[in-house]
């Protein structure tokens, strides 16, 4: 009877946990849309109630690179002018993964709103070079599969490079880099659907034309 009983609880217990799951990433993807249509406050809205429910929720598509939840609720922060807030869940989610360069480009951001000029450029070269680092090794490794459809006319990869020699000056506009990180970020955000709709498009194409 006992041994029934426990199954009986590992089972319920198995089928809430799925639940919570598909409801988390119900809506982190309601967060996503909301995030790249601009709506920062839903996005925000949307992502912590994900953080709440599942702290270790973690973004990736396989190909994508791999962003934590706190990486999407400090993004949202900053976007919300909510700096502290922000530079919190931006640390949190680079302490789980050296490689949130995104995270780092937002840190970086929050640490220039905040008056930490020189950490936060550090921080946003560190989160561009990331950046361009993913995009030549997908370009390379998976050239022949979903790496081409990534960042296909280097159009990222020339405005970080631009960045970084803008930020290798000795005086330019804190605004106007602000300003060109951010559109960084989002065309990353972007780039992700991008490349995984031209890859499920050229799929079926090739299966259409197999005899």
């Amino acid at each position: 009877m006992k041994s029934a009983a426990c199954l009986i609880l590992l089972t319920i217990c198995t089928f809430l946990s799925a639940c919570t799951t598909m409801q988390a990433g119900s809506a982190f993807q309601a967060g996503r849309r909301a995030l790249i249509g601009g709506d920062d406050e839903a996005a925000l809205g949307f992502f912590q109630t994900v953080a709440d429910s599942n702290p270790n929720f973690v973004f990736t598509t396989g190909s994508s690179p791999r962003q934590s939840i706190w990486s999407y609720v400090g993004r949202t922060q900053y976007l919300t002018d909510q700096f502290p807030q922000a530079r919190q869940s931006l640390e949190r989610a680079i302490s789980g993964d050296r490689e949130e360069n995104i995270a780092r480009l937002y840190l970086g951001l929050t640490l220039i709103q905040e008056g930490d000029r020189q950490r936060g450029l550090k921080e946003i070269e560190s989160g561009m070079r990331g950046i361009d680092s993913f995009l030549n090794n997908i370009s390379r490794t998976q050239g022949f599969n979903i790496g081409q459809f990534w960042d296909p006319n280097r159009d990222i990869r020339n405005a970080i490079q631009y960045n970084l020699e803008m930020i290798s000056r000795e005086s330019f506009s804190s605004q106007q880099l602000i300003a060109n990180i951010e559109r960084i970020a989002l065309q990353m955000e972007r780039e992700t659907d991008l490349a995984r709709r031209q890859e499920s498009r050229e799929m079926r194409s090739r299966n259409r034309q197999r005899p």
